[in-house]
C-alpha cells in the first residue's frame, strides 16, 4: 500500500492486514452516531470488520503505531479519557484518509498512473482499472486529464496482440496445467499445434512471449512463443511436473528473447566517444565492462550469446560502432552493412 508522507511518498512495510485495521479504527473513532468506543468497543468493531478474532494486544499495538510509527507518518492525536476509558481524535476533523501530500508527491504519483495507462490494453492492468480511476479522483484528476495533458509519453503500443491469452497463460503457469496452441509462425503458411507446458511469460520490443517446452520438438527442448502469433489456445487439463526454471539464468547471456545452446562468447566493441557516452549511461547488457574510454574511442566487452537481436541492436548504432571480436560477428555486421549499402545504389 502507498503512503504519503509530507516529505515524500514511501512503501509501508505493514501487511494487508494492519492496514485494513488501521482504517477500521480510523473509521470507528469518527463515528459521530455511536458513543466514544472503549478498548472493547474496538476490538468488537474491528474483529466484526475483519471477520477475524483480533487480539487486545494487536489492537493496542495498532493505536500505538497510528500514533507514533514514522513509517506511517499518520500521527494520529488519539487520546484516551481515563474517566470513561474511551478512545477520541484530539482533532476531531483527522482521519488517516486526509493525511496531506507535497505537489512533488502529486506530480509523482500523476506520472505513476500516467505510466499505468500506457499499459491499459494489458488485462492485468485492467483488473486494477477502477482502483486506478478512484486514486485518480481522490487527488482530483480525471482519465481525460491523464490522457491529454501530455506531460508525458511512453513508446508503448497501444495494443498488445496476444495480450488476450495472458490471463490463461498465467493460470496455467501457476498450476502446471499444460496449453494447446495454435501457432502461426512467419515463415508456415498455416497454423502448427503445440502442446506447451509453460514456463515464463516475457515482454520484449512491446511483444508478449512464452517460453515453454513443446511436447511436438525433438527432445523436448525450450521454445519461445510470440503471443501475436498465436491464433488460438485452449486447456488440456493436462498436468506436467514442476520444472525448476529459472528464467534469470535462462536469459542471463541474451539481448531479446532468443536463447540458443551454445556458450556466451566475449564480444569486444568500439564505440565512438560521444556514442560511448550513452552506452555508459545505459548499458547494452548486464555484463558490460568498460576497457578503454578515451577521446579515439570507447571500447566495452560483452559476455553474450551471438543472437539476432544482437546484430541488429549493432547494426542500429551505424558508423558509430565496430565489432572488433569475435570475428564471426564482424563479419556478419559487415555483410548486412554491404546488402544495406546496395539498396541506396
Amino acid at each position: 500500500m502507498l503512503i504519503f508522507k509530507h516529505k515524500k511518498l514511501i512503501l509501508v512495510p505493514k501487511n494487508k492486514d494492519a492496514v485494513s485495521r488501521y482504517r477500521w479504527i480510523d473509521e470507528r473513532l469518527r463515528n459521530k452516531r455511536l458513543p466514544k468506543p472503549t478498548l472493547d468497543n474496538l476490538i468488537e468493531y474491528v474483529s466484526e470488520k475483519m471477520d477475524a478474532a483480533i487480539s487486545t494486544r494487536t489492537i493496542q499495538k495498532d493505536i500505538q503505531d497510528m500514533r507514533q510509527d514514522p513509517e506511517l507518518n499518520y500521527m494520529a492525536p488519539i487520546v484516551y479519557d481515563r474517566s470513561s476509558r474511551t478512545y477520541r481524535y484530539d482533532d476531531e476533523s483527522f482521519s488517516i484518509s486526509n493525511i496531506p501530500i507535497e505537489e512533488a508527491d502529486l506530480q509523482g504519483l500523476e506520472i505513476a498512473i500516467g505510466i499505468l495507462e500506457q499499459f491499459r490494453s494489458l488485462p492485468v492492468v485492467q483488473q486494477f482499472e477502477d482502483a486506478i480511476l478512484k486514486i485518480a479522483t481522490s487527488l482530483k484528476m480525471n482519465r481525460e486529464a491523464l490522457q491529454h495533458k501530455g506531460l508525458i509519453k511512453f513508446a508503448r503500443a497501444s495494443q498488445y496482440k496476444g495480450a488476450e491469452y495472458i490471463p490463461e497463460i498465467v493460470d496455467a503457469i501457476k498450476n502446471l496445467e499444460v496449453i494447446r496452441i495454435a501457432y502461426q509462425s512467419f515463415d508456415r503458411n498455416e497454423p502448427k499445434e503445440h502442446w506447451v507446458e509453460p514456463y515464463h511469460l516475457r515482454e520484449y520490443q512491446h511483444r508478449f512471449y512464452l517460453i515453454g517446452k513443446s511436447q511436438q520438438t525433438r527432445g523436448g527442448a525450450v521454445v519461445t512463443f510470440a503471443l501475436d502469433r498465436v491464433v488460438a489456445l485452449w486447456p488440456t487439463m493436462k498436468h506436467f511436473d514442476e520444472k525448476n526454471f529459472d528464467d534469470a539464468s535462462y536469459f542471463k547471456h541474451a539481448i531479446g528473447i532468443t536463447v540458443h545452446d551454445g556458450e556466451p562468447e566475449n564480444v569486444v566493441l568500439s564505440f565512438s566517444p560521444k556514442q560511448g557516452k550513452y552506452i555508459k549511461s545505459q548499458p547494452i547488457h548486464a555484463s558490460q565492462q568498460v576497457l578503454a574510454d578515451n577521446s579515439k574511442e570507447c571500447r566495452i566487452s560483452l559476455n553474450v550469446v551471438i543472437n539476432p537481436e544482437l546484430t541488429m541492436t549493432l547494426l542500429s548504432y551505424g558508423a558509430q560502432v565496430k565489432v572488433l571480436q569475435p570475428q564471426h560477428l564482424a563479419d556478419k555486421v559487415a555483410e548486412e552493412a554491404k546488402e544495406m549499402m546496395k539498396l541506396y545504389k
